[in-house]
């Protein structure tokens, strides 16, 4: 008997068309390009797939989550929100279930991937990977989207310069609304705390750790503090003296160096009239990364941008003293990215294998700061390449899953 074709919708055509989204996901043929790819705890089937050079996830579930879950991944899409991309929904009416495809996050780790293989303890790594999970609990609830199942399972992780950025991968439960309730906001962020503090004690057991739930439990809550010392900062309403323009751009920079762009400044005059007070309406987190993108055409991280840009104006900096000349920042940008990135990057990638570049350029910046810190002085970036290179481009994730 011939399964009932489902009912499909899908972002893009051509081969995605011709695949078997009226089969059970456990039934489609083994000819098809499967890849094997370690997946985290999930109720549901789970696999991986090349399509036109492209790989792909994808997922079984009940219709009805499914079909939600594809609309608010694409909504976070729409506004750009840290989130996987979907691709497709087949809703198949014989079984009440439905196959959701999602694009594959490129240089994407879970969180068990990424601690186990760092030293026992709690360390850098493990603190930017709270940071991140604070960070985006902040991004989705000032986009009006109520999570429902924050968890480190359910979430992928990237290496973003200096930091690490936190993307949703699991849109379940979550709802989208204008703007969220502090009950909302509250709850989420206690369902978030409960879950990485069980996530952090499971990666403790298995690393044989008799302190794990102590400090997970810690961990934990630091991850409320951060999410609430965040959430205060980008809703402060300061009081300063009127007049003061130093004062509101001072405030400016404040939110552009956390990665927010202002998209509106609102000064209220007070009582009395010698004070005013400031209410700043910011956009996403990718200041540094629209700015990098202007200045070089290069799309990169926020946290990425942040550390390539001030190395494109040192490099210009440089360039002026040099050249006893001023050099427009549009100019010494072309120069920068011709003359020093480009050459590192040719460099290398024959070491990195198909890590992420601009991240493996990030990795030698925070090796040069290193190098600099312990001799006294800025050894300069071409002994940090070879110092790096001679290290063998040490990096946490594993070499970039491909479509081949």
């Amino acid at each position: 008997m011939t399964a009932a074709f489902p009912f499909l919708r899908l972002r893009r055509a051509g081969p995605l068309l011709d695949l078997p989204w009226e089969l059970p996901l456990a039934d489609w043929p083994d000819e098809l390009a499967f890849r094997e790819l370690p997946v985290g705890p999930s109720r549901h089937l789970v696999r991986f797939l090349v399509v036109d050079d492209a790989l792909i996830a994808l997922k079984e579930e009940p219709r009805l989550v499914a079909e939600r879950e594809y609309a608010v991944l694409g909504h976070l899409e729409r506004v750009g929100l840290p989130a996987v991309i979907p691709i497709g929904v087949a809703g198949q009416p014989e079984t009440g279930n439905a196959i959701l495809g999602t694009e594959y996050l490129a240089h994407s780790m879970q969180f068990r991937r990424l601690l186990a293989r760092l030293p026992i303890g709690s360390g850098g790594y493990r603190e930017r990977l709270l940071d991140a999970m604070a960070w985006l609990l902040v991004d989705l609830h000032r986009g009006g989207v109520f999570w429902g199942d924050c968890s480190l399972a359910n979430t992928l992780f990237r290496r973003d310069g200096d930091r690490i950025q936190a993307f949703l991968v699991d849109a379940e439960t979550s709802e989208i609304h204008p703007s969220l309730t502090d009950g909302q906001r509250a709850y989420d962020l206690e369902i978030l705390v409960e879950n990485v503090g069980y996530g952090l004690a499971d990666v403790a057991r298995l690393q044989g750790r008799d302190d794990g739930l102590d400090d997970a439990i810690e961990a934990a809550e630091r991850v409320r503090a951060r999410y609430e010392a965040i959430w205060r900062e980008l809703h402060l309403e300061p009081a300063l003296p009127a007049g003061d323009r130093h004062a509101i751009r001072g405030q400016i920079r404040r939110l552009n160096d956390l990665g927010f762009a202002v998209d509106e400044v609102e000064v209220v005059p007070g009582d009395g009239g010698s004070e005013v007070r400031l209410r700043l309406v910011t956009s996403n987190r990718d200041f540094h990364a629209n700015e990098l993108q202007r200045l070089t055409g290069i799309r990169a991280l926020e946290g990425q941008a942040r550390l390539l840009l001030n190395d494109l104006r040192e490099y210009l900096a440089w360039l002026e003293v040099r050249g006893a000349r001023r050099i427009g920042e549009e100019a010494g940008a072309r120069r920068w990215r011709r003359e020093v990135l480009e050459p590192t990057l040719r460099r290398l990638l024959p070491v990195i294998g198909r890590r992420d570049p601009i991240q493996a350029y990030c990795d030698v910046l925070e090796h040069k700061w290193l190098l600099s810190e312990r001799a006294g002085r800025d050894v300069g970036l071409e002994a940090a390449i070879a110092a790096y290179l001679a290290e063998g481009a040490p990096a946490p994730e594993p070499a970039e899953v491909t479509a081949e």
